[in-house]
C-alpha cells in the first residue's frame, strides 16, 4: 500500500479529478451496498429528522459500521458516496449513509432550511447511528463540506463522548468557507454553475413543499455562489451577515487543541476550492493527521488506469492497523 497518491500522468489534472469525483461512471455496475440498504428516519434532537440509509451485512458478522456524510449539494446518492460505501461494505462493514438537511430526498422531513452551522443536529445523528449498533466499532467519513461536519463532530467528542467512534476521517473539508465559496466562484466556470444549478433546485424544493413560509424568486437571479448567500441572510436572522455566518463554521489555526479522539484529513496541493495553506497552519495535535497530497483534486484521489481510489485504500488500512493494535479482528 502507496503511503502517497501517485497517479499516472493523465490522472494529474486537478479539475479532472474533481469532476470524476462526483461523476457516475464511478458506480457502473451492480452495488450489493445499495441491494441491502434500508431507509431509515434518525432524530436529530428537538423534532429534527434527518434521512439516511443503511445497510447491514447480510451473510457475515460486521467488522464495524461506516457512516458517511456528502458534501454540500450532494447526497446520500452522491457518485463518491455510493462509491466509498460499495468498497468498505465489500469488505464487510456495515455502511450508513446520512444526508444533511435538505439534501437528498429530505425537503420535507423539517420546515427550517438547511445551513453551515447545523450542527447539534447532525452530531446527534451521527450519535444515535452509532449507538443503534453498540457493539460495533464506528468510524465517520466526511467529505468537503460533509468533512467540516466530521471534524466539528470530531470536536464534539471532547464534550460528549459517542462510547463506540472510534476515528474521523475527513477528505478535501472546507475550513474556511467564506474562502472557499470564493474559490469555487473565481474557479473555472464549471464549478460555479453546478453549484449553483443545484442550489437553486433546492430551493426552489424547499418553496414547492413549504410554500406559505419561503418565497426565493426574488434571489434565484444571483449568477455567483457568494451572491445567493448574501441575499439568503434574511432568513438567518441568527447571523448578522454573511461573515459572521461562515465564521460559526470555520476551522482554522488552533481549532484543533482539544481533540480527543483520532482524526485524518486527507487533502491536496491542487484543492481547486481548498487553499493547501489552510492545513499548513493548523496547530499540530497528536491526534491529528494530515495526509496532504500534490495531487488530488478535490474528493478525487482517484487513479484512471487502472481505476483506483487511494483514500479509501488507506482509511481501511488505517482502520485495519487500529484494530489489530486493539486485539479486534482485523
Amino acid at each position: 500500500m502507496q503511503m502517497e497518491f501517485q497517479p499516472g500522468f493523465l490522472s494529474r489534472n486537478p479539475h479532472l479529478q474533481s469532476m470524476a469525483a462526483t461523476s457516475p461512471v464511478r458506480n457502473v455496475g451492480r452495488n450489493p451496498m445499495e441491494d441491502a440498504a434500508r431507509e431509515t428516519i434518525v432524530d436529530g434532537g428537538d423534532g429534527v429528522r434527518l434521512l439516511g440509509y443503511h445497510s447491514n451485512q447480510p451473510h457475515r458478522k460486521s467488522r464495524g459500521l461506516i457512516i458517511l456524510i456528502h458534501g454540500w449539494e450532494g447526497s446520500s446518492h452522491s457518485a463518491y458516496i455510493l462509491s466509498t460505501g460499495k468498497y468498505f461494505f465489500g469488505k464487510g462493514y456495515d455502511v450508513f449513509r446520512l444526508n444533511l438537511r435538505d439534501h437528498g430526498e429530505s425537503h420535507h422531513l423539517n420546515e427550517g432550511l438547511f445551513h453551515g452551522a447545523l450542527i447539534d443536529e447532525t452530531l446527534r445523528a451521527v450519535g444515535n447511528v452509532c449507538r443503534s449498533s453498540p457493539d460495533l466499532p464506528a468510524y465517520l467519513i466526511g467529505f468537503s463540506l460533509g468533512g467540516n461536519f466530521a471534524l466539528r463532530i470530531a470536536l464534539g467528542q471532547s464534550v460528549a463522548r459517542i462510547a463506540n467512534l472510534k476515528h474521523v476521517f475527513s477528505i478535501s473539508p472546507a475550513l474556511d468557507p467564506y474562502k472557499s465559496t470564493l474559490c469555487i466562484d473565481e474557479s473555472l466556470p464549471f464549478y460555479r454553475l453546478y453549484f449553483l444549478k443545484k442550489w437553486k433546485r433546492s430551493l426552489r424544493k424547499k418553496q414547492a413543499i413549504f410554500p406559505e413560509k419561503y418565497d426565493f424568486n426574488g434571489v434565484l437571479n444571483h449568477r455567483t455562489c457568494m451572491g445567493l448567500t448574501e441575499a439568503m441572510m434574511p432568513w438567518y436572522p441568527q447571523f448578522t451577515d454573511c461573515r459572521s455566518y461562515f465564521k460559526r463554521y470555520t476551522l482554522l489555526d488552533g481549532a484543533f487543541r482539544d481533540l480527543s479522539i483520532p482524526v485524518t484529513v486527507f487533502a491536496s496541493e491542487d484543492d481547486p476550492f481548498i487553499p493547501v495553506e489552510d492545513f499548513l497552519r493548523l496547530e499540530r495535535n497528536s491526534r491529528l493527521q494530515l495526509l496532504i497530497q500534490r495531487y488530488g483534486g478535490h474528493c478525487g484521489f482517484l487513479e484512471f488506469f487502472p481505476y483506483d481510489c487511494w483514500y479509501e485504500r488507506m482509511i481501511e488500512r488505517i482502520i485495519r492497523k487500529e484494530s489489530e493494535g486493539d486485539g479486534r479482528r482485523p
